[in-house]
């Protein structure tokens, strides 16, 4: 999905005659950690809610403090994992998209990033998820994929990341079958280091310990 998929037309924009106290009841109204600037449809750069507080005259229009403005943007053609990573890098929860001409297109959300990843990451997939550990020269996706379809079970979602302190490999997957039992002890069988699981084994097993005990109390 790219990013000019996902404007949200309804975030406001600046101009440069807008006054500082303007921008600051925008930001306050809408919530938001910056707001976009543009000057005949062109970006000219993002505004922080900590730079205009450090205004002490709220009177002035914002084209006196564009020493302030933050000059990125991202474009409307890529995938919108980079808008992701705009958000952290930024520290905005806003992410000003525009095309090869510099015209700014609207302004993306987090709220809106952080549903998509949702989805792109299939967190609305019923299913379980488990987290192995695994030398990375070590890491096979095929044979990752054969261990939990010879289970009955297919890969929903796969992701990766690396332990800073150990140098290993941490895959994440999520798979479409939440008993997860079988799938484990195989890959326990070849190796694997399962850190995590969140299915219904662990949910069975306390639920069963749980009545084990109930019954005993009853019997006393």
């Amino acid at each position: 999905m790219l990013t000019s998929e996902l404007l949200d037309q309804n975030i406001p924009r600046l101009h440069l005659s807008d006054t500082v106290v303007k921008a600051k009841q925008l930001i306050s109204d809408f919530n938001l950690s910056h707001l976009p600037v543009v000057s005949e449809n062109k970006f000219i750069g993002l505004i922080s809610e900590e730079d205009l507080l450090d205004v002490e005259d709220s009177k002035i229009t914002i084209d006196l403090i564009q020493d302030s403005f933050l000059n990125v943007a991202i474009p409307e053609n890529i995938h919108f994992l980079n808008a992701i990573n705009f958000c952290n890098q930024y520290e905005s929860n806003i992410v000003p998209i525009i095309d090869s001409n510099k015209t700014f297109m609207g302004a993306v959300s987090s709220t809106t990033l952080l549903k998509v990843i949702g989805e792109f990451s299939g967190a609305n997939e019923i299913g379980g998820i488990i987290v192995i550990e695994t030398e990375m020269i070590n890491f096979s996706i095929s044979e990752i994929s054969r261990i939990v379809e010879s289970n009955n079970s297919t890969i929903l979602h796969l992701n990766t990341n690396s332990n800073k302190l150990s140098g290993k490999l941490i895959v994440t997957l999520h798979v479409n079958n939440r008993e997860l039992s079988s799938i484990l002890s195989t890959f326990e069988r070849f190796k694997y280091n399962v850190i995590y699981n969140f299915g219904a084994t662990l949910i069975e097993d306390d639920t069963d310990f749980n009545y084990r005990n109930l019954m005993k109390y009853l019997d006393i």
